[in-house]
C-alpha cells in the first residue's frame, strides 16, 4: 500500500456487512490535525447507526463508523496550536454527521475535539473512554451543578456512561447509589457506589431505605424509558433528572409537584453543529486529569478486534455478552 493509503472498513448500506477498502488517506485542512488511528471504542449508538435506526445521528451510506478513537498525530493543519506531531492523543471525533469515523487507518479530525490521552492508559483504554466521558460530565457537571455532599443516583450503573458517571460523581465528592441487576451488583460496588437491584426492590422502597424517603438530589439516567419515570420518583425535592436517553414520552407530574428540574444531554451536538466544540476538548482534558489522579477508570472488554473483525465486534455489543467497552484495535 503506498504511502498516501489507508484501509477502512466501510458499511454500504444499511444492516450491511463492513468490507475493507483501499482509499485514500484524508489530508489535515486548516484547524484539524491528521490521526494516526491506534483504537476505536464501540458505542451502542455506532451499531444503531449501522442497522439505520439513528436517524438523529444525520450519518449516510457508504460509512466509515466509530465515533471514538486513540491514536497518534502524524501530521497538523494550518492555525492548530497546543499539538505537536507525535502526540498521543484520545476524542470523540466523527462516525456521525457524514463524518468519517474511526473504522479506519487514519483520520483527519478537528483539533478542538481531542485532547492528550493520558500516560497511564493504554490506546485500548483510551479509545473506552471519550463518548462515555461527556456524556456523563454533560449530565452531571454542566446541566446538575453536582457538589460535594450531594446524594446522586445513577440509573444504569454498570453501563458505558453509568459507571464512568458513579466514577465522576465519587470524584466531585457525591455519595452515589446506582441501579443495576442482582448480576451487576459487583461492577457497581467495585467503582465505589451502593448497589440497588431495581428488578427486586420498587422505588419507593428503595427512597425510604436509603434517603429516608426524602429522596436523591441528583438522578441521572442512562437507560430512558420507565427508568427515566423512575427517576421522577426518585428524586427529592427541588431535586434534579438528567437524561442522556429522554426521548419519549413522559409524565412530569411526579417532578413538577416537587420543584424538580429537568435536563436532557444530547452529546452529538457540537459534532453535528460545530457548534461548542472547544467544550468537548475542554472535557477530555479534565477527565485526562482524572485519570492520571486514579479517580477515573475505563473498563474495556478483554476481548481484542481487528478491522477485519469489525463485525464480529459489533455482534458481541448487540447481543448483550459485551463485559464492559468494546474495542477494535487498529493498530
Amino acid at each position: 500500500m503506498s504511502g498516501s493509503e489507508m484501509t477502512a472498513a466501510v458499511v454500504n448500506e444499511a444492516n450491511g456487512p463492513f468490507a475493507l477498502v483501499r482509499m485514500p488517506r484524508p489530508v489535515a485542512p486548516p484547524g484539524e490535525v491528521l490521526v494516526r488511528i491506534h483504537a476505536s471504542g464501540v458505542n451502542p449508538l455506532d451499531t444503531k447507526i449501522r442497522a439505520g435506526a439513528a436517524a438523529h445521528a444525520k450519518h449516510e451510506f457508504p460509512a466509515i463508523l466509530g465515533i471514538d478513537l486513540a491514536g497518534s498525530i502524524v501530521a497538523i493543519g494550518d492555525g492548530v496550536t497546543g499539538f505537536a506531531v507525535g502526540d498521543e492523543v484520545f476524542g470523540m471525533t466523527g462516525g456521525v454527521g457524514s463524518i468519517q469515523g474511526s473504522l479506519a487507518e487514519y483520520a483527519a479530525v478537528d483539533a478542538r475535539l481531542i485532547a492528550a490521552k493520558p500516560a497511564n492508559l493504554s490506546m485500548r483504554q483510551a479509545a473506552a473512554l471519550p463518548l462515555a466521558v461527556i456524556t456523563a460530565w454533560e449530565g452531571l457537571v454542566d446541566r446538575a451543578r453536582i457538589g460535594a455532599g450531594q446524594q446522586v443516583l445513577v440509573q444504569g450503573g454498570a453501563g458505558g456512561v453509568g459507571h464512568v458517571a458513579i466514577q465522576l460523581a465519587r470524584a466531585y465528592g457525591a455519595q452515589v447509589f446506582a441501579t443495576g441487576t442482582a448480576g451487576d451488583g459487583d461492577i457497581i460496588t467495585g467503582f465505589g457506589a451502593t448497589a440497588i437491584d431495581f428488578q427486586s426492590e420498587e422505588v419507593a422502597d428503595y427512597v425510604a431505605r436509603l434517603t429516608a424517603g426524602e429522596g436523591f438530589d441528583i438522578v441521572y439516567d442512562t437507560v430512558g424509558g420507565a427508568t427515566l419515570d423512575a427517576s421522577f420518583v426518585a428524586v427529592r425535592r427541588f431535586g434534579h433528572v438528567v437524561s442522556a436517553l429522554g426521548w419519549g414520552l413522559h409524565a412530569l407530574a411526579p417532578l413538577s409537584f416537587k420543584g424538580g428540574t429537568y435536563s436532557g444531554v444530547f452529546t452529538l451536538l457540537p459534532l453535528l453543529t460545530g457548534i461548542d466544540r472547544e467544550h468537548h476538548g475542554e472535557i477530555l482534558r479534565a477527565a485526562a486529569a482524572l485519570v492520571q489522579a486514579g479517580k477515573l477508570t475505563p473498563r474495556p472488554d478483554p476481548r481484542t478486534f481487528s478491522l477485519s473483525t469489525a463485525g464480529e465486534a459489533h455482534a458481541v455489543l448487540t447481543s448483550g455478552r459485551a463485559a464492559g467497552k468494546v474495542v477494535i484495535d487498529i493498530m
